[in-house]
């Protein structure tokens, strides 16, 4: 067996322990991978801890962060010497090429010769200013390869004027052993399920009024996570006098997500685009799909994209269109139970963390088979 590729990845993303699933499968394919994170991450949901999960064949390991929460100028200390005691091949830059950090690792890429690439979402062609616009052109210019989440994010990168190899892969998949559905659903009411930011842009606030034009009125909603908008919605809820079927569950650690799903009979991400944001991929939808629950998703972004032909999408920001949709779930047992098969197999076929770990591995190869 020929030596390892020795892979530095750096990833706030892989505090989450279900995304570490992949960072295994990665490893098996003879990647001597050290993942380097911050202890937390904070945005508008408040502070995520480090969760060790997944981490079997591989190291997951710290570093001191800066500026935690800043999107575009957090960065680490000590991060030249972990970089320098580990000398690997390649440096897998899983930030936006924009952002300071990413400047970071390019330098010090660059100082021990390691091959690099980086990985966006980016679906909307930003501009920025000074230094972030200097700091996006030298990674484009530098970088030895690109991994974008979408095809539209791929768009992006090319109309910026990136020129050199890229790859179309999602940032991660989900284990379909882990995210089972139910051998036989529950007798509940019909519970339709949302997991992700409380922020405006998410629509939930469109959900909660199509909820009110249900006919059928044996339902209720779970919302997990957390978000600065979480207040508005409740008060959208009590005036649609629906607050006694909505239930704000808070966030809960990521190992515990399999079990979540399970209490949901419809998974609905209505999310909404703006002018300098739109829904990049909608990975709640892999999970619940991967878990037997039929999934309804506006067409914002890369939603439609995810769903192909295994779910329900409608139009961003109806909630008329919506609530049919939700009917015809709540109504319909046997659309109900294709879409549940459907989106099952979805997920098999292009989602899992071992079809994104391969793929991730191939650009590990053809890096290395680079002259």
């Amino acid at each position: 067996m020929p030596a390892p590729i020795r892979v530095l990845m750096l990833s706030k993303a892989c505090i989450v322990g279900i995304y570490q699933r992949k960072l295994e499968q990665i490893a098996e394919h003879n990647i001597d991978l050290l993942t380097l994170v911050p202890p937390s991450w904070r945005d508008e949901r408040g502070e995520t801890p480090l969760e060790r999960v997944y981490t079997n064949g591989y190291r997951l390991e710290t570093l001191p962060i800066r500026l935690n929460g800043n999107f575009h100028l957090h960065h680490y200390a000590q991060l030249g010497a972990s970089i320098r005691e580990f000398k690997p091949d390649i440096i897998h830059i899983d930030e936006e090429p924009y952002n300071l950090v990413a400047w970071q690792l390019l330098f010090h890429a660059k100082r021990i010769k390691a091959k690099t690439l980086f990985f966006s979402w980016q679906n909307i062609n930003r501009s920025y200013p000074p230094p972030f616009s200097w700091g996006e052109r030298w990674v484009m210019r530098a970088i030895d390869h690109a991994i974008v989440g979408t095809a539209s994010a791929g768009d992006v990168w090319r109309e910026k004027g990136y020129t050199g190899s890229l790859s179309v892969i999602p940032q991660f998949g989900t284990d379909p052993d882990l995210f089972m559905p139910l051998k036989k659903r529950p007798e509940r009411p019909f519970t339709i399920g949302f997991v992700g930011r409380l922020v405006e842009e998410k629509g939930i606030q469109v959900l909660l009024n199509a909820l009110a034009q249900l006919e059928q009125q044996h339902w209720k909603l779970k919302i997990y996570g957390g978000g600065p908008y979480e207040s508005q919605l409740r008060d959208l809820a009590q005036s649609l006098q629906i607050a006694d079927r909505v239930q704000f569950c808070g966030q809960v650690p990521s190992a515990q997500m399999p079990q979540i799903y399970h209490q949901f009979d419809a998974f609905v991400l209505p999310s909404l685009t703006r002018h300098n944001w739109k829904e990049q991929f909608g990975r709640v939808l892999v999970e619940a799909m991967a878990s037997g629950v039929p999934v309804i998703g506006s067409d914002s972004g890369a939603i439609p994209d995810v769903i192909d032909d295994a779910g329900i999408v409608t139009p961003e920001g109806d909630p008329q269109a919506l609530s049919q949709a939700i009917t015809q779930l709540q109504t319909d047992s046997a659309m109900h139970a294709h879409f549940a098969m459907l989106g099952r197999e979805h997920i098999l076929e292009h989602f899992t963390h071992a079809q994104i770990a391969q793929k991730t591995v191939d650009v590990y190869r053809h890096l290395m088979n680079q002259s």
